[in-house]
């Protein structure tokens, strides 16, 4: 019996407000409006992103499904969809490609303006949503919403790929891996060579360290207060791995006494101001480049001295590892699929969708890199 043209009644994560537990619901699906994709989730990731809306760090509008780091099968098209049909296996892209605006066709960015970051976050382009529950509207998540059994996304916001891709570890590009492993072959272009140092060794830590090690980095530093990550940083390639708490002294100082005049290359992917100012100050005071990539919190400021910038370091931000998500997407599968790269190690728990709860639990103690959903 097919589906398509109709509402789909099915379960879904709501998150109904703030610091509250997920709560498993029966939602309705709308059938996708012109230009849209309905896609049946397979596998999802928990992504710290996700946590910072729960726990207030980064707003949106409640009831919302969560959720932006997925990979499933197209359901059904709307009208006018052409790079997608029913059966494909895609990732939801949360950073779209719309292909038209002065980003997308510019070499330099990647951040399309149809993205859901800062505009009216929670709808769709038409200003409306595709889920209901108990009646109610409810919001979806950087125009994606995985963590349910069916979503509804725009046409640009959506890549197919390999039809033999696990769906269960490539879903970690939809987000996670390409973040981090992207800022550092993309956005920072680290050199053969070249000393880098990665503050934060949570899944897209890790993902930066595998980038940093393919693009034939010589030293990477893995900074981080937690030393049971030290291990698995190791074995993805970092060289050194220090805790912060283990000094009396600022870190940045420990790392410019490691290296000399500090790294060629820093990324903080932690999302906290004094990491961010802590990496830019490691970094080569002339040519060093950092990299933000952890998700500032809301409402704070910097503070730091302005001659750490005129010396000539370079700080720059990285959405989604700079990547153009539609292009991109795919080819990062292929890529994987030809073993250039792996994600294994980034997976340290596989759970049920309708554990979330837990999954949550795990990231928040420290306990899971990346916790795969499955459906």
């Amino acid at each position: 019996m097919s589906t398509a043209g109709k509402v789909i009644k099915c379960k879904a994560a709501v998150l109904w407000e703030a610091n509250k537990p997920f709560s498993i619901e029966e939602v309705e699906v709308a059938p996708p409006k012109q230009h849209e994709v309905r896609i049946k989730i397979m596998a999802t990731g928990i992504c710290r992103s996700d946590d910072h809306v729960v726990t207030g760090a980064l707003v949106m509008p409640f009831p919302i499904i969560l959720g932006h780091e997925a990979a499933g099968v197209v359901e059904s098209v709307g009208q006018g969809v052409t790079s997608v049909k029913p059966g494909d296996k895609v990732i939801p892209l949360f950073i779209p490609q719309c292909g038209e605006c002065t980003n997308c066709l510019s070499t330099k960015s990647n951040l399309c303006i149809k993205t859901d970051l800062g505009t009216s976050p929670g709808l769709m382009s038409d200003g409306t949503t595709r889920f209901t529950c108990k009646g109610k509207a409810v919001y979806n998540f950087l125009g994606t919403s995985t963590f349910t059994e069916y979503t509804v996304v725009h046409e640009s916001a959506v890549a197919k790929i390999d039809s033999a891709a696990p769906l269960e570890k490539v879903c970690l590009i939809g987000c996670g891996f390409s973040t981090g492993y992207g800022a550092a072959l993309q956005t920072a272009k680290v050199e053969p060579g070249s000393t880098c140092a990665v503050f934060g060794l949570g899944g897209v830590g890790l993902s930066v360290i595998i980038g940093c090690k393919v693009a034939g980095a010589s030293r990477i530093i893995a900074v981080d207060i937690n030393s049971d990550k030290f291990a698995k940083a190791k074995e993805l390639g970092a060289t050194d791995c220090i805790n912060p708490k283990d000094f009396k002294k600022p870190i940045h100082e420990v790392l410019i006494e490691m290296t000399g005049q500090g790294v060629d290359y820093s990324f903080e992917v932690i999302g906290r101001t004094d990491t961010m100012t802590a990496a830019l100050a490691c970094c080569q005071y002339n040519y060093g480049v950092s990299v933000i990539v952890g998700v500032p919190p809301a409402a704070q400021n910097i503070t730091f001295d302005p001659m750490l910038l005129f010396t000539g370091r370079n700080w720059k931000g990285s959405v989604f590892g700079g990547w153009k998500s539609k292009d991109s997407v795919p080819k990062l599968v292929a890529d994987f699929m030809n073993k250039k790269f792996v994600l294994d190690p980034l997976i340290t728990h596989t759970l049920p969708w309708t554990k979330i709860n837990e999954g949550f639990d795990l990231l928040r103690t420290g306990k899971s890199i990346r916790s795969v959903l499955t459906f």
